[in-house]
């Protein structure tokens, strides 16, 4: 009999929200409601008191601002990744997009649940002022989209091949969206109000610098993996806080990312969050189109009734029960010593910006999936190079 495959955890980004998502869960599962209840009375702490609107379903034109989708989405990752955990499952990967990945973080160790939540919460604050704009999902590969492109409208996430999702402020972006109709592209709006991964919310992002420093930073406890760097992510490059700063304004790789993490291996992927829009990028990647590799929501598709939303879990959960992983007791180890990254580092922590700049993906995305052509755009400054 064959071994079932390993077990990886996704975690979707904004544009995943729905109005209701997972209360259904909350209403039939108390491990899921123990650990919402947690996270929610943390966001609460911080000024987002959003429980009751989130357990009445009460959608609105709020639902796709800042304030409440990034939230509500870090919380219900959270909260089902945690239960996926709480009921033995180890999973030998954690890979999130956008947003998903500080819950990912979270999950992993590198940081206490309080603090990812005090560091969300300054985010949102500092992005709340920035320009209004959004993302524009486009059927094309990233290199078509370079007569499209400017300084300010950049390629803001790569989800697989032919799934791109420029980003910019709302203008500039609307008249990129206008040529790109003409021309014949399959363009939709993504469910967010904010140029979310381009180069017009650097700055917003840089101020988050001095929090980042009074948070201990420790090493991934379970394998870690980034859609900002495609790839496991190294106990180093956990503790770089510019890193984690500039998050908002750097793309989003997440086709590559996922291509990284099936790369010679076949896995159980279980999307921890709503939607299953992960769950269907997944089941499109070839490794499980051919059936060696697998793609569950751990969510329905759709808010359902709380009986339905506890048997999409409980059949997922029972999927992952027989997936091996990391055992318990057995952290991912660095492979030399590092220290906790905390407050009380004698590390610089907000050196200035020079030298090498990340840039932000206009077109092309040749070898280096980070970078565009030399001398494009406006530079992203590096986190660490």
């Amino acid at each position: 009999m064959t071994a079932p495959p390993p077990a990886a955890l996704l975690f979707p980004g904004q544009g995943a929200q729905q109005p209701g998502m997972g209360t259904g869960l909350y209403r039939a599962h108390p491990g899921f409601r123990a650990r919402m209840d947690e996270v929610l009375e943390l966001w609460r702490l911080h000024g987002f008191d959003l429980r009751a609107d989130w357990l009445a379903a009460r959608g609105g034109p709020g639902d796709d601002g800042l304030r409440v989708a990034q939230p509500m989405l870090f919380s219900v990752n959270w909260a089902v990744g945690r239960t996926v955990l709480d009921a033995g499952v180890r999973p030998a990967a954690l890979l999130g997009h956008s947003v998903g990945e500080v819950a990912a973080a979270a999950l992993a160790g590198v940081l206490d649940v309080a603090d990812a939540v005090s560091l969300m919460a300054d985010r949102i604050t500092r992005l709340d002022g920035t320009p209004p704009g959004g993302m524009l999902a486009v059927r094309a590969a990233p290199g078509e989209l370079a007569p499209y492109t400017t300084d300010e409208v950049v390629v803001g996430a790569v989800n697989a091949p032919r799934q791109v999702l420029l980003a910019g402020p709302e203008r500039q972006l609307r008249l990129v969206e206008e040529r790109l109709r003409a021309d014949g592209f399959t363009c939709r709006r993504a469910r967010a109000l904010n140029p979310f991964h381009s180069p017009v919310l650097t700055e917003a992002s840089l101020g988050a610098l001095p929090l980042l420093a009074a948070v201990p930073f420790r090493p991934p406890q379970l394998p870690l993996h980034s859609a900002y760097e495609p790839g496991p992510l190294s106990a180093e490059r956990v503790l770089d806080l510019r890193f984690w700063a500039l998050q908002p304004a750097r793309p989003v790789l997440f086709g590559p990312a996922l291509d990284l993490l099936l790369a010679g291996q076949d896995l159980v992927l279980a999307e921890a969050g709503p939607g299953q829009g992960l769950t269907a990028l997944a089941r499109r990647h070839p490794r499980v189109a051919r059936g060696g590799s697998r793609a569950v929501g751990l969510l329905p598709a759709r808010p359902g009734p709380p009986d339905v939303e506890r048997a999409v879990l409980e059949r997922a959960l029972a999927e992952l029960a027989g997936a091996p992983a990391v055992p318990p007791g057995d952290p991912v180890r660095p492979a030399v010593p590092v220290p906790v990254r905390s407050g009380g580092s004698a590390e610089p922590v907000s050196e200035p910006v020079s030298g090498p700049v990340s840039r932000p993906v206009r077109a092309g995305l040749q070898n280096d999936l980070t970078r565009s052509r030399s001398g494009t755009g406006v530079p992203v400054p590096a986190d660490s190079e």
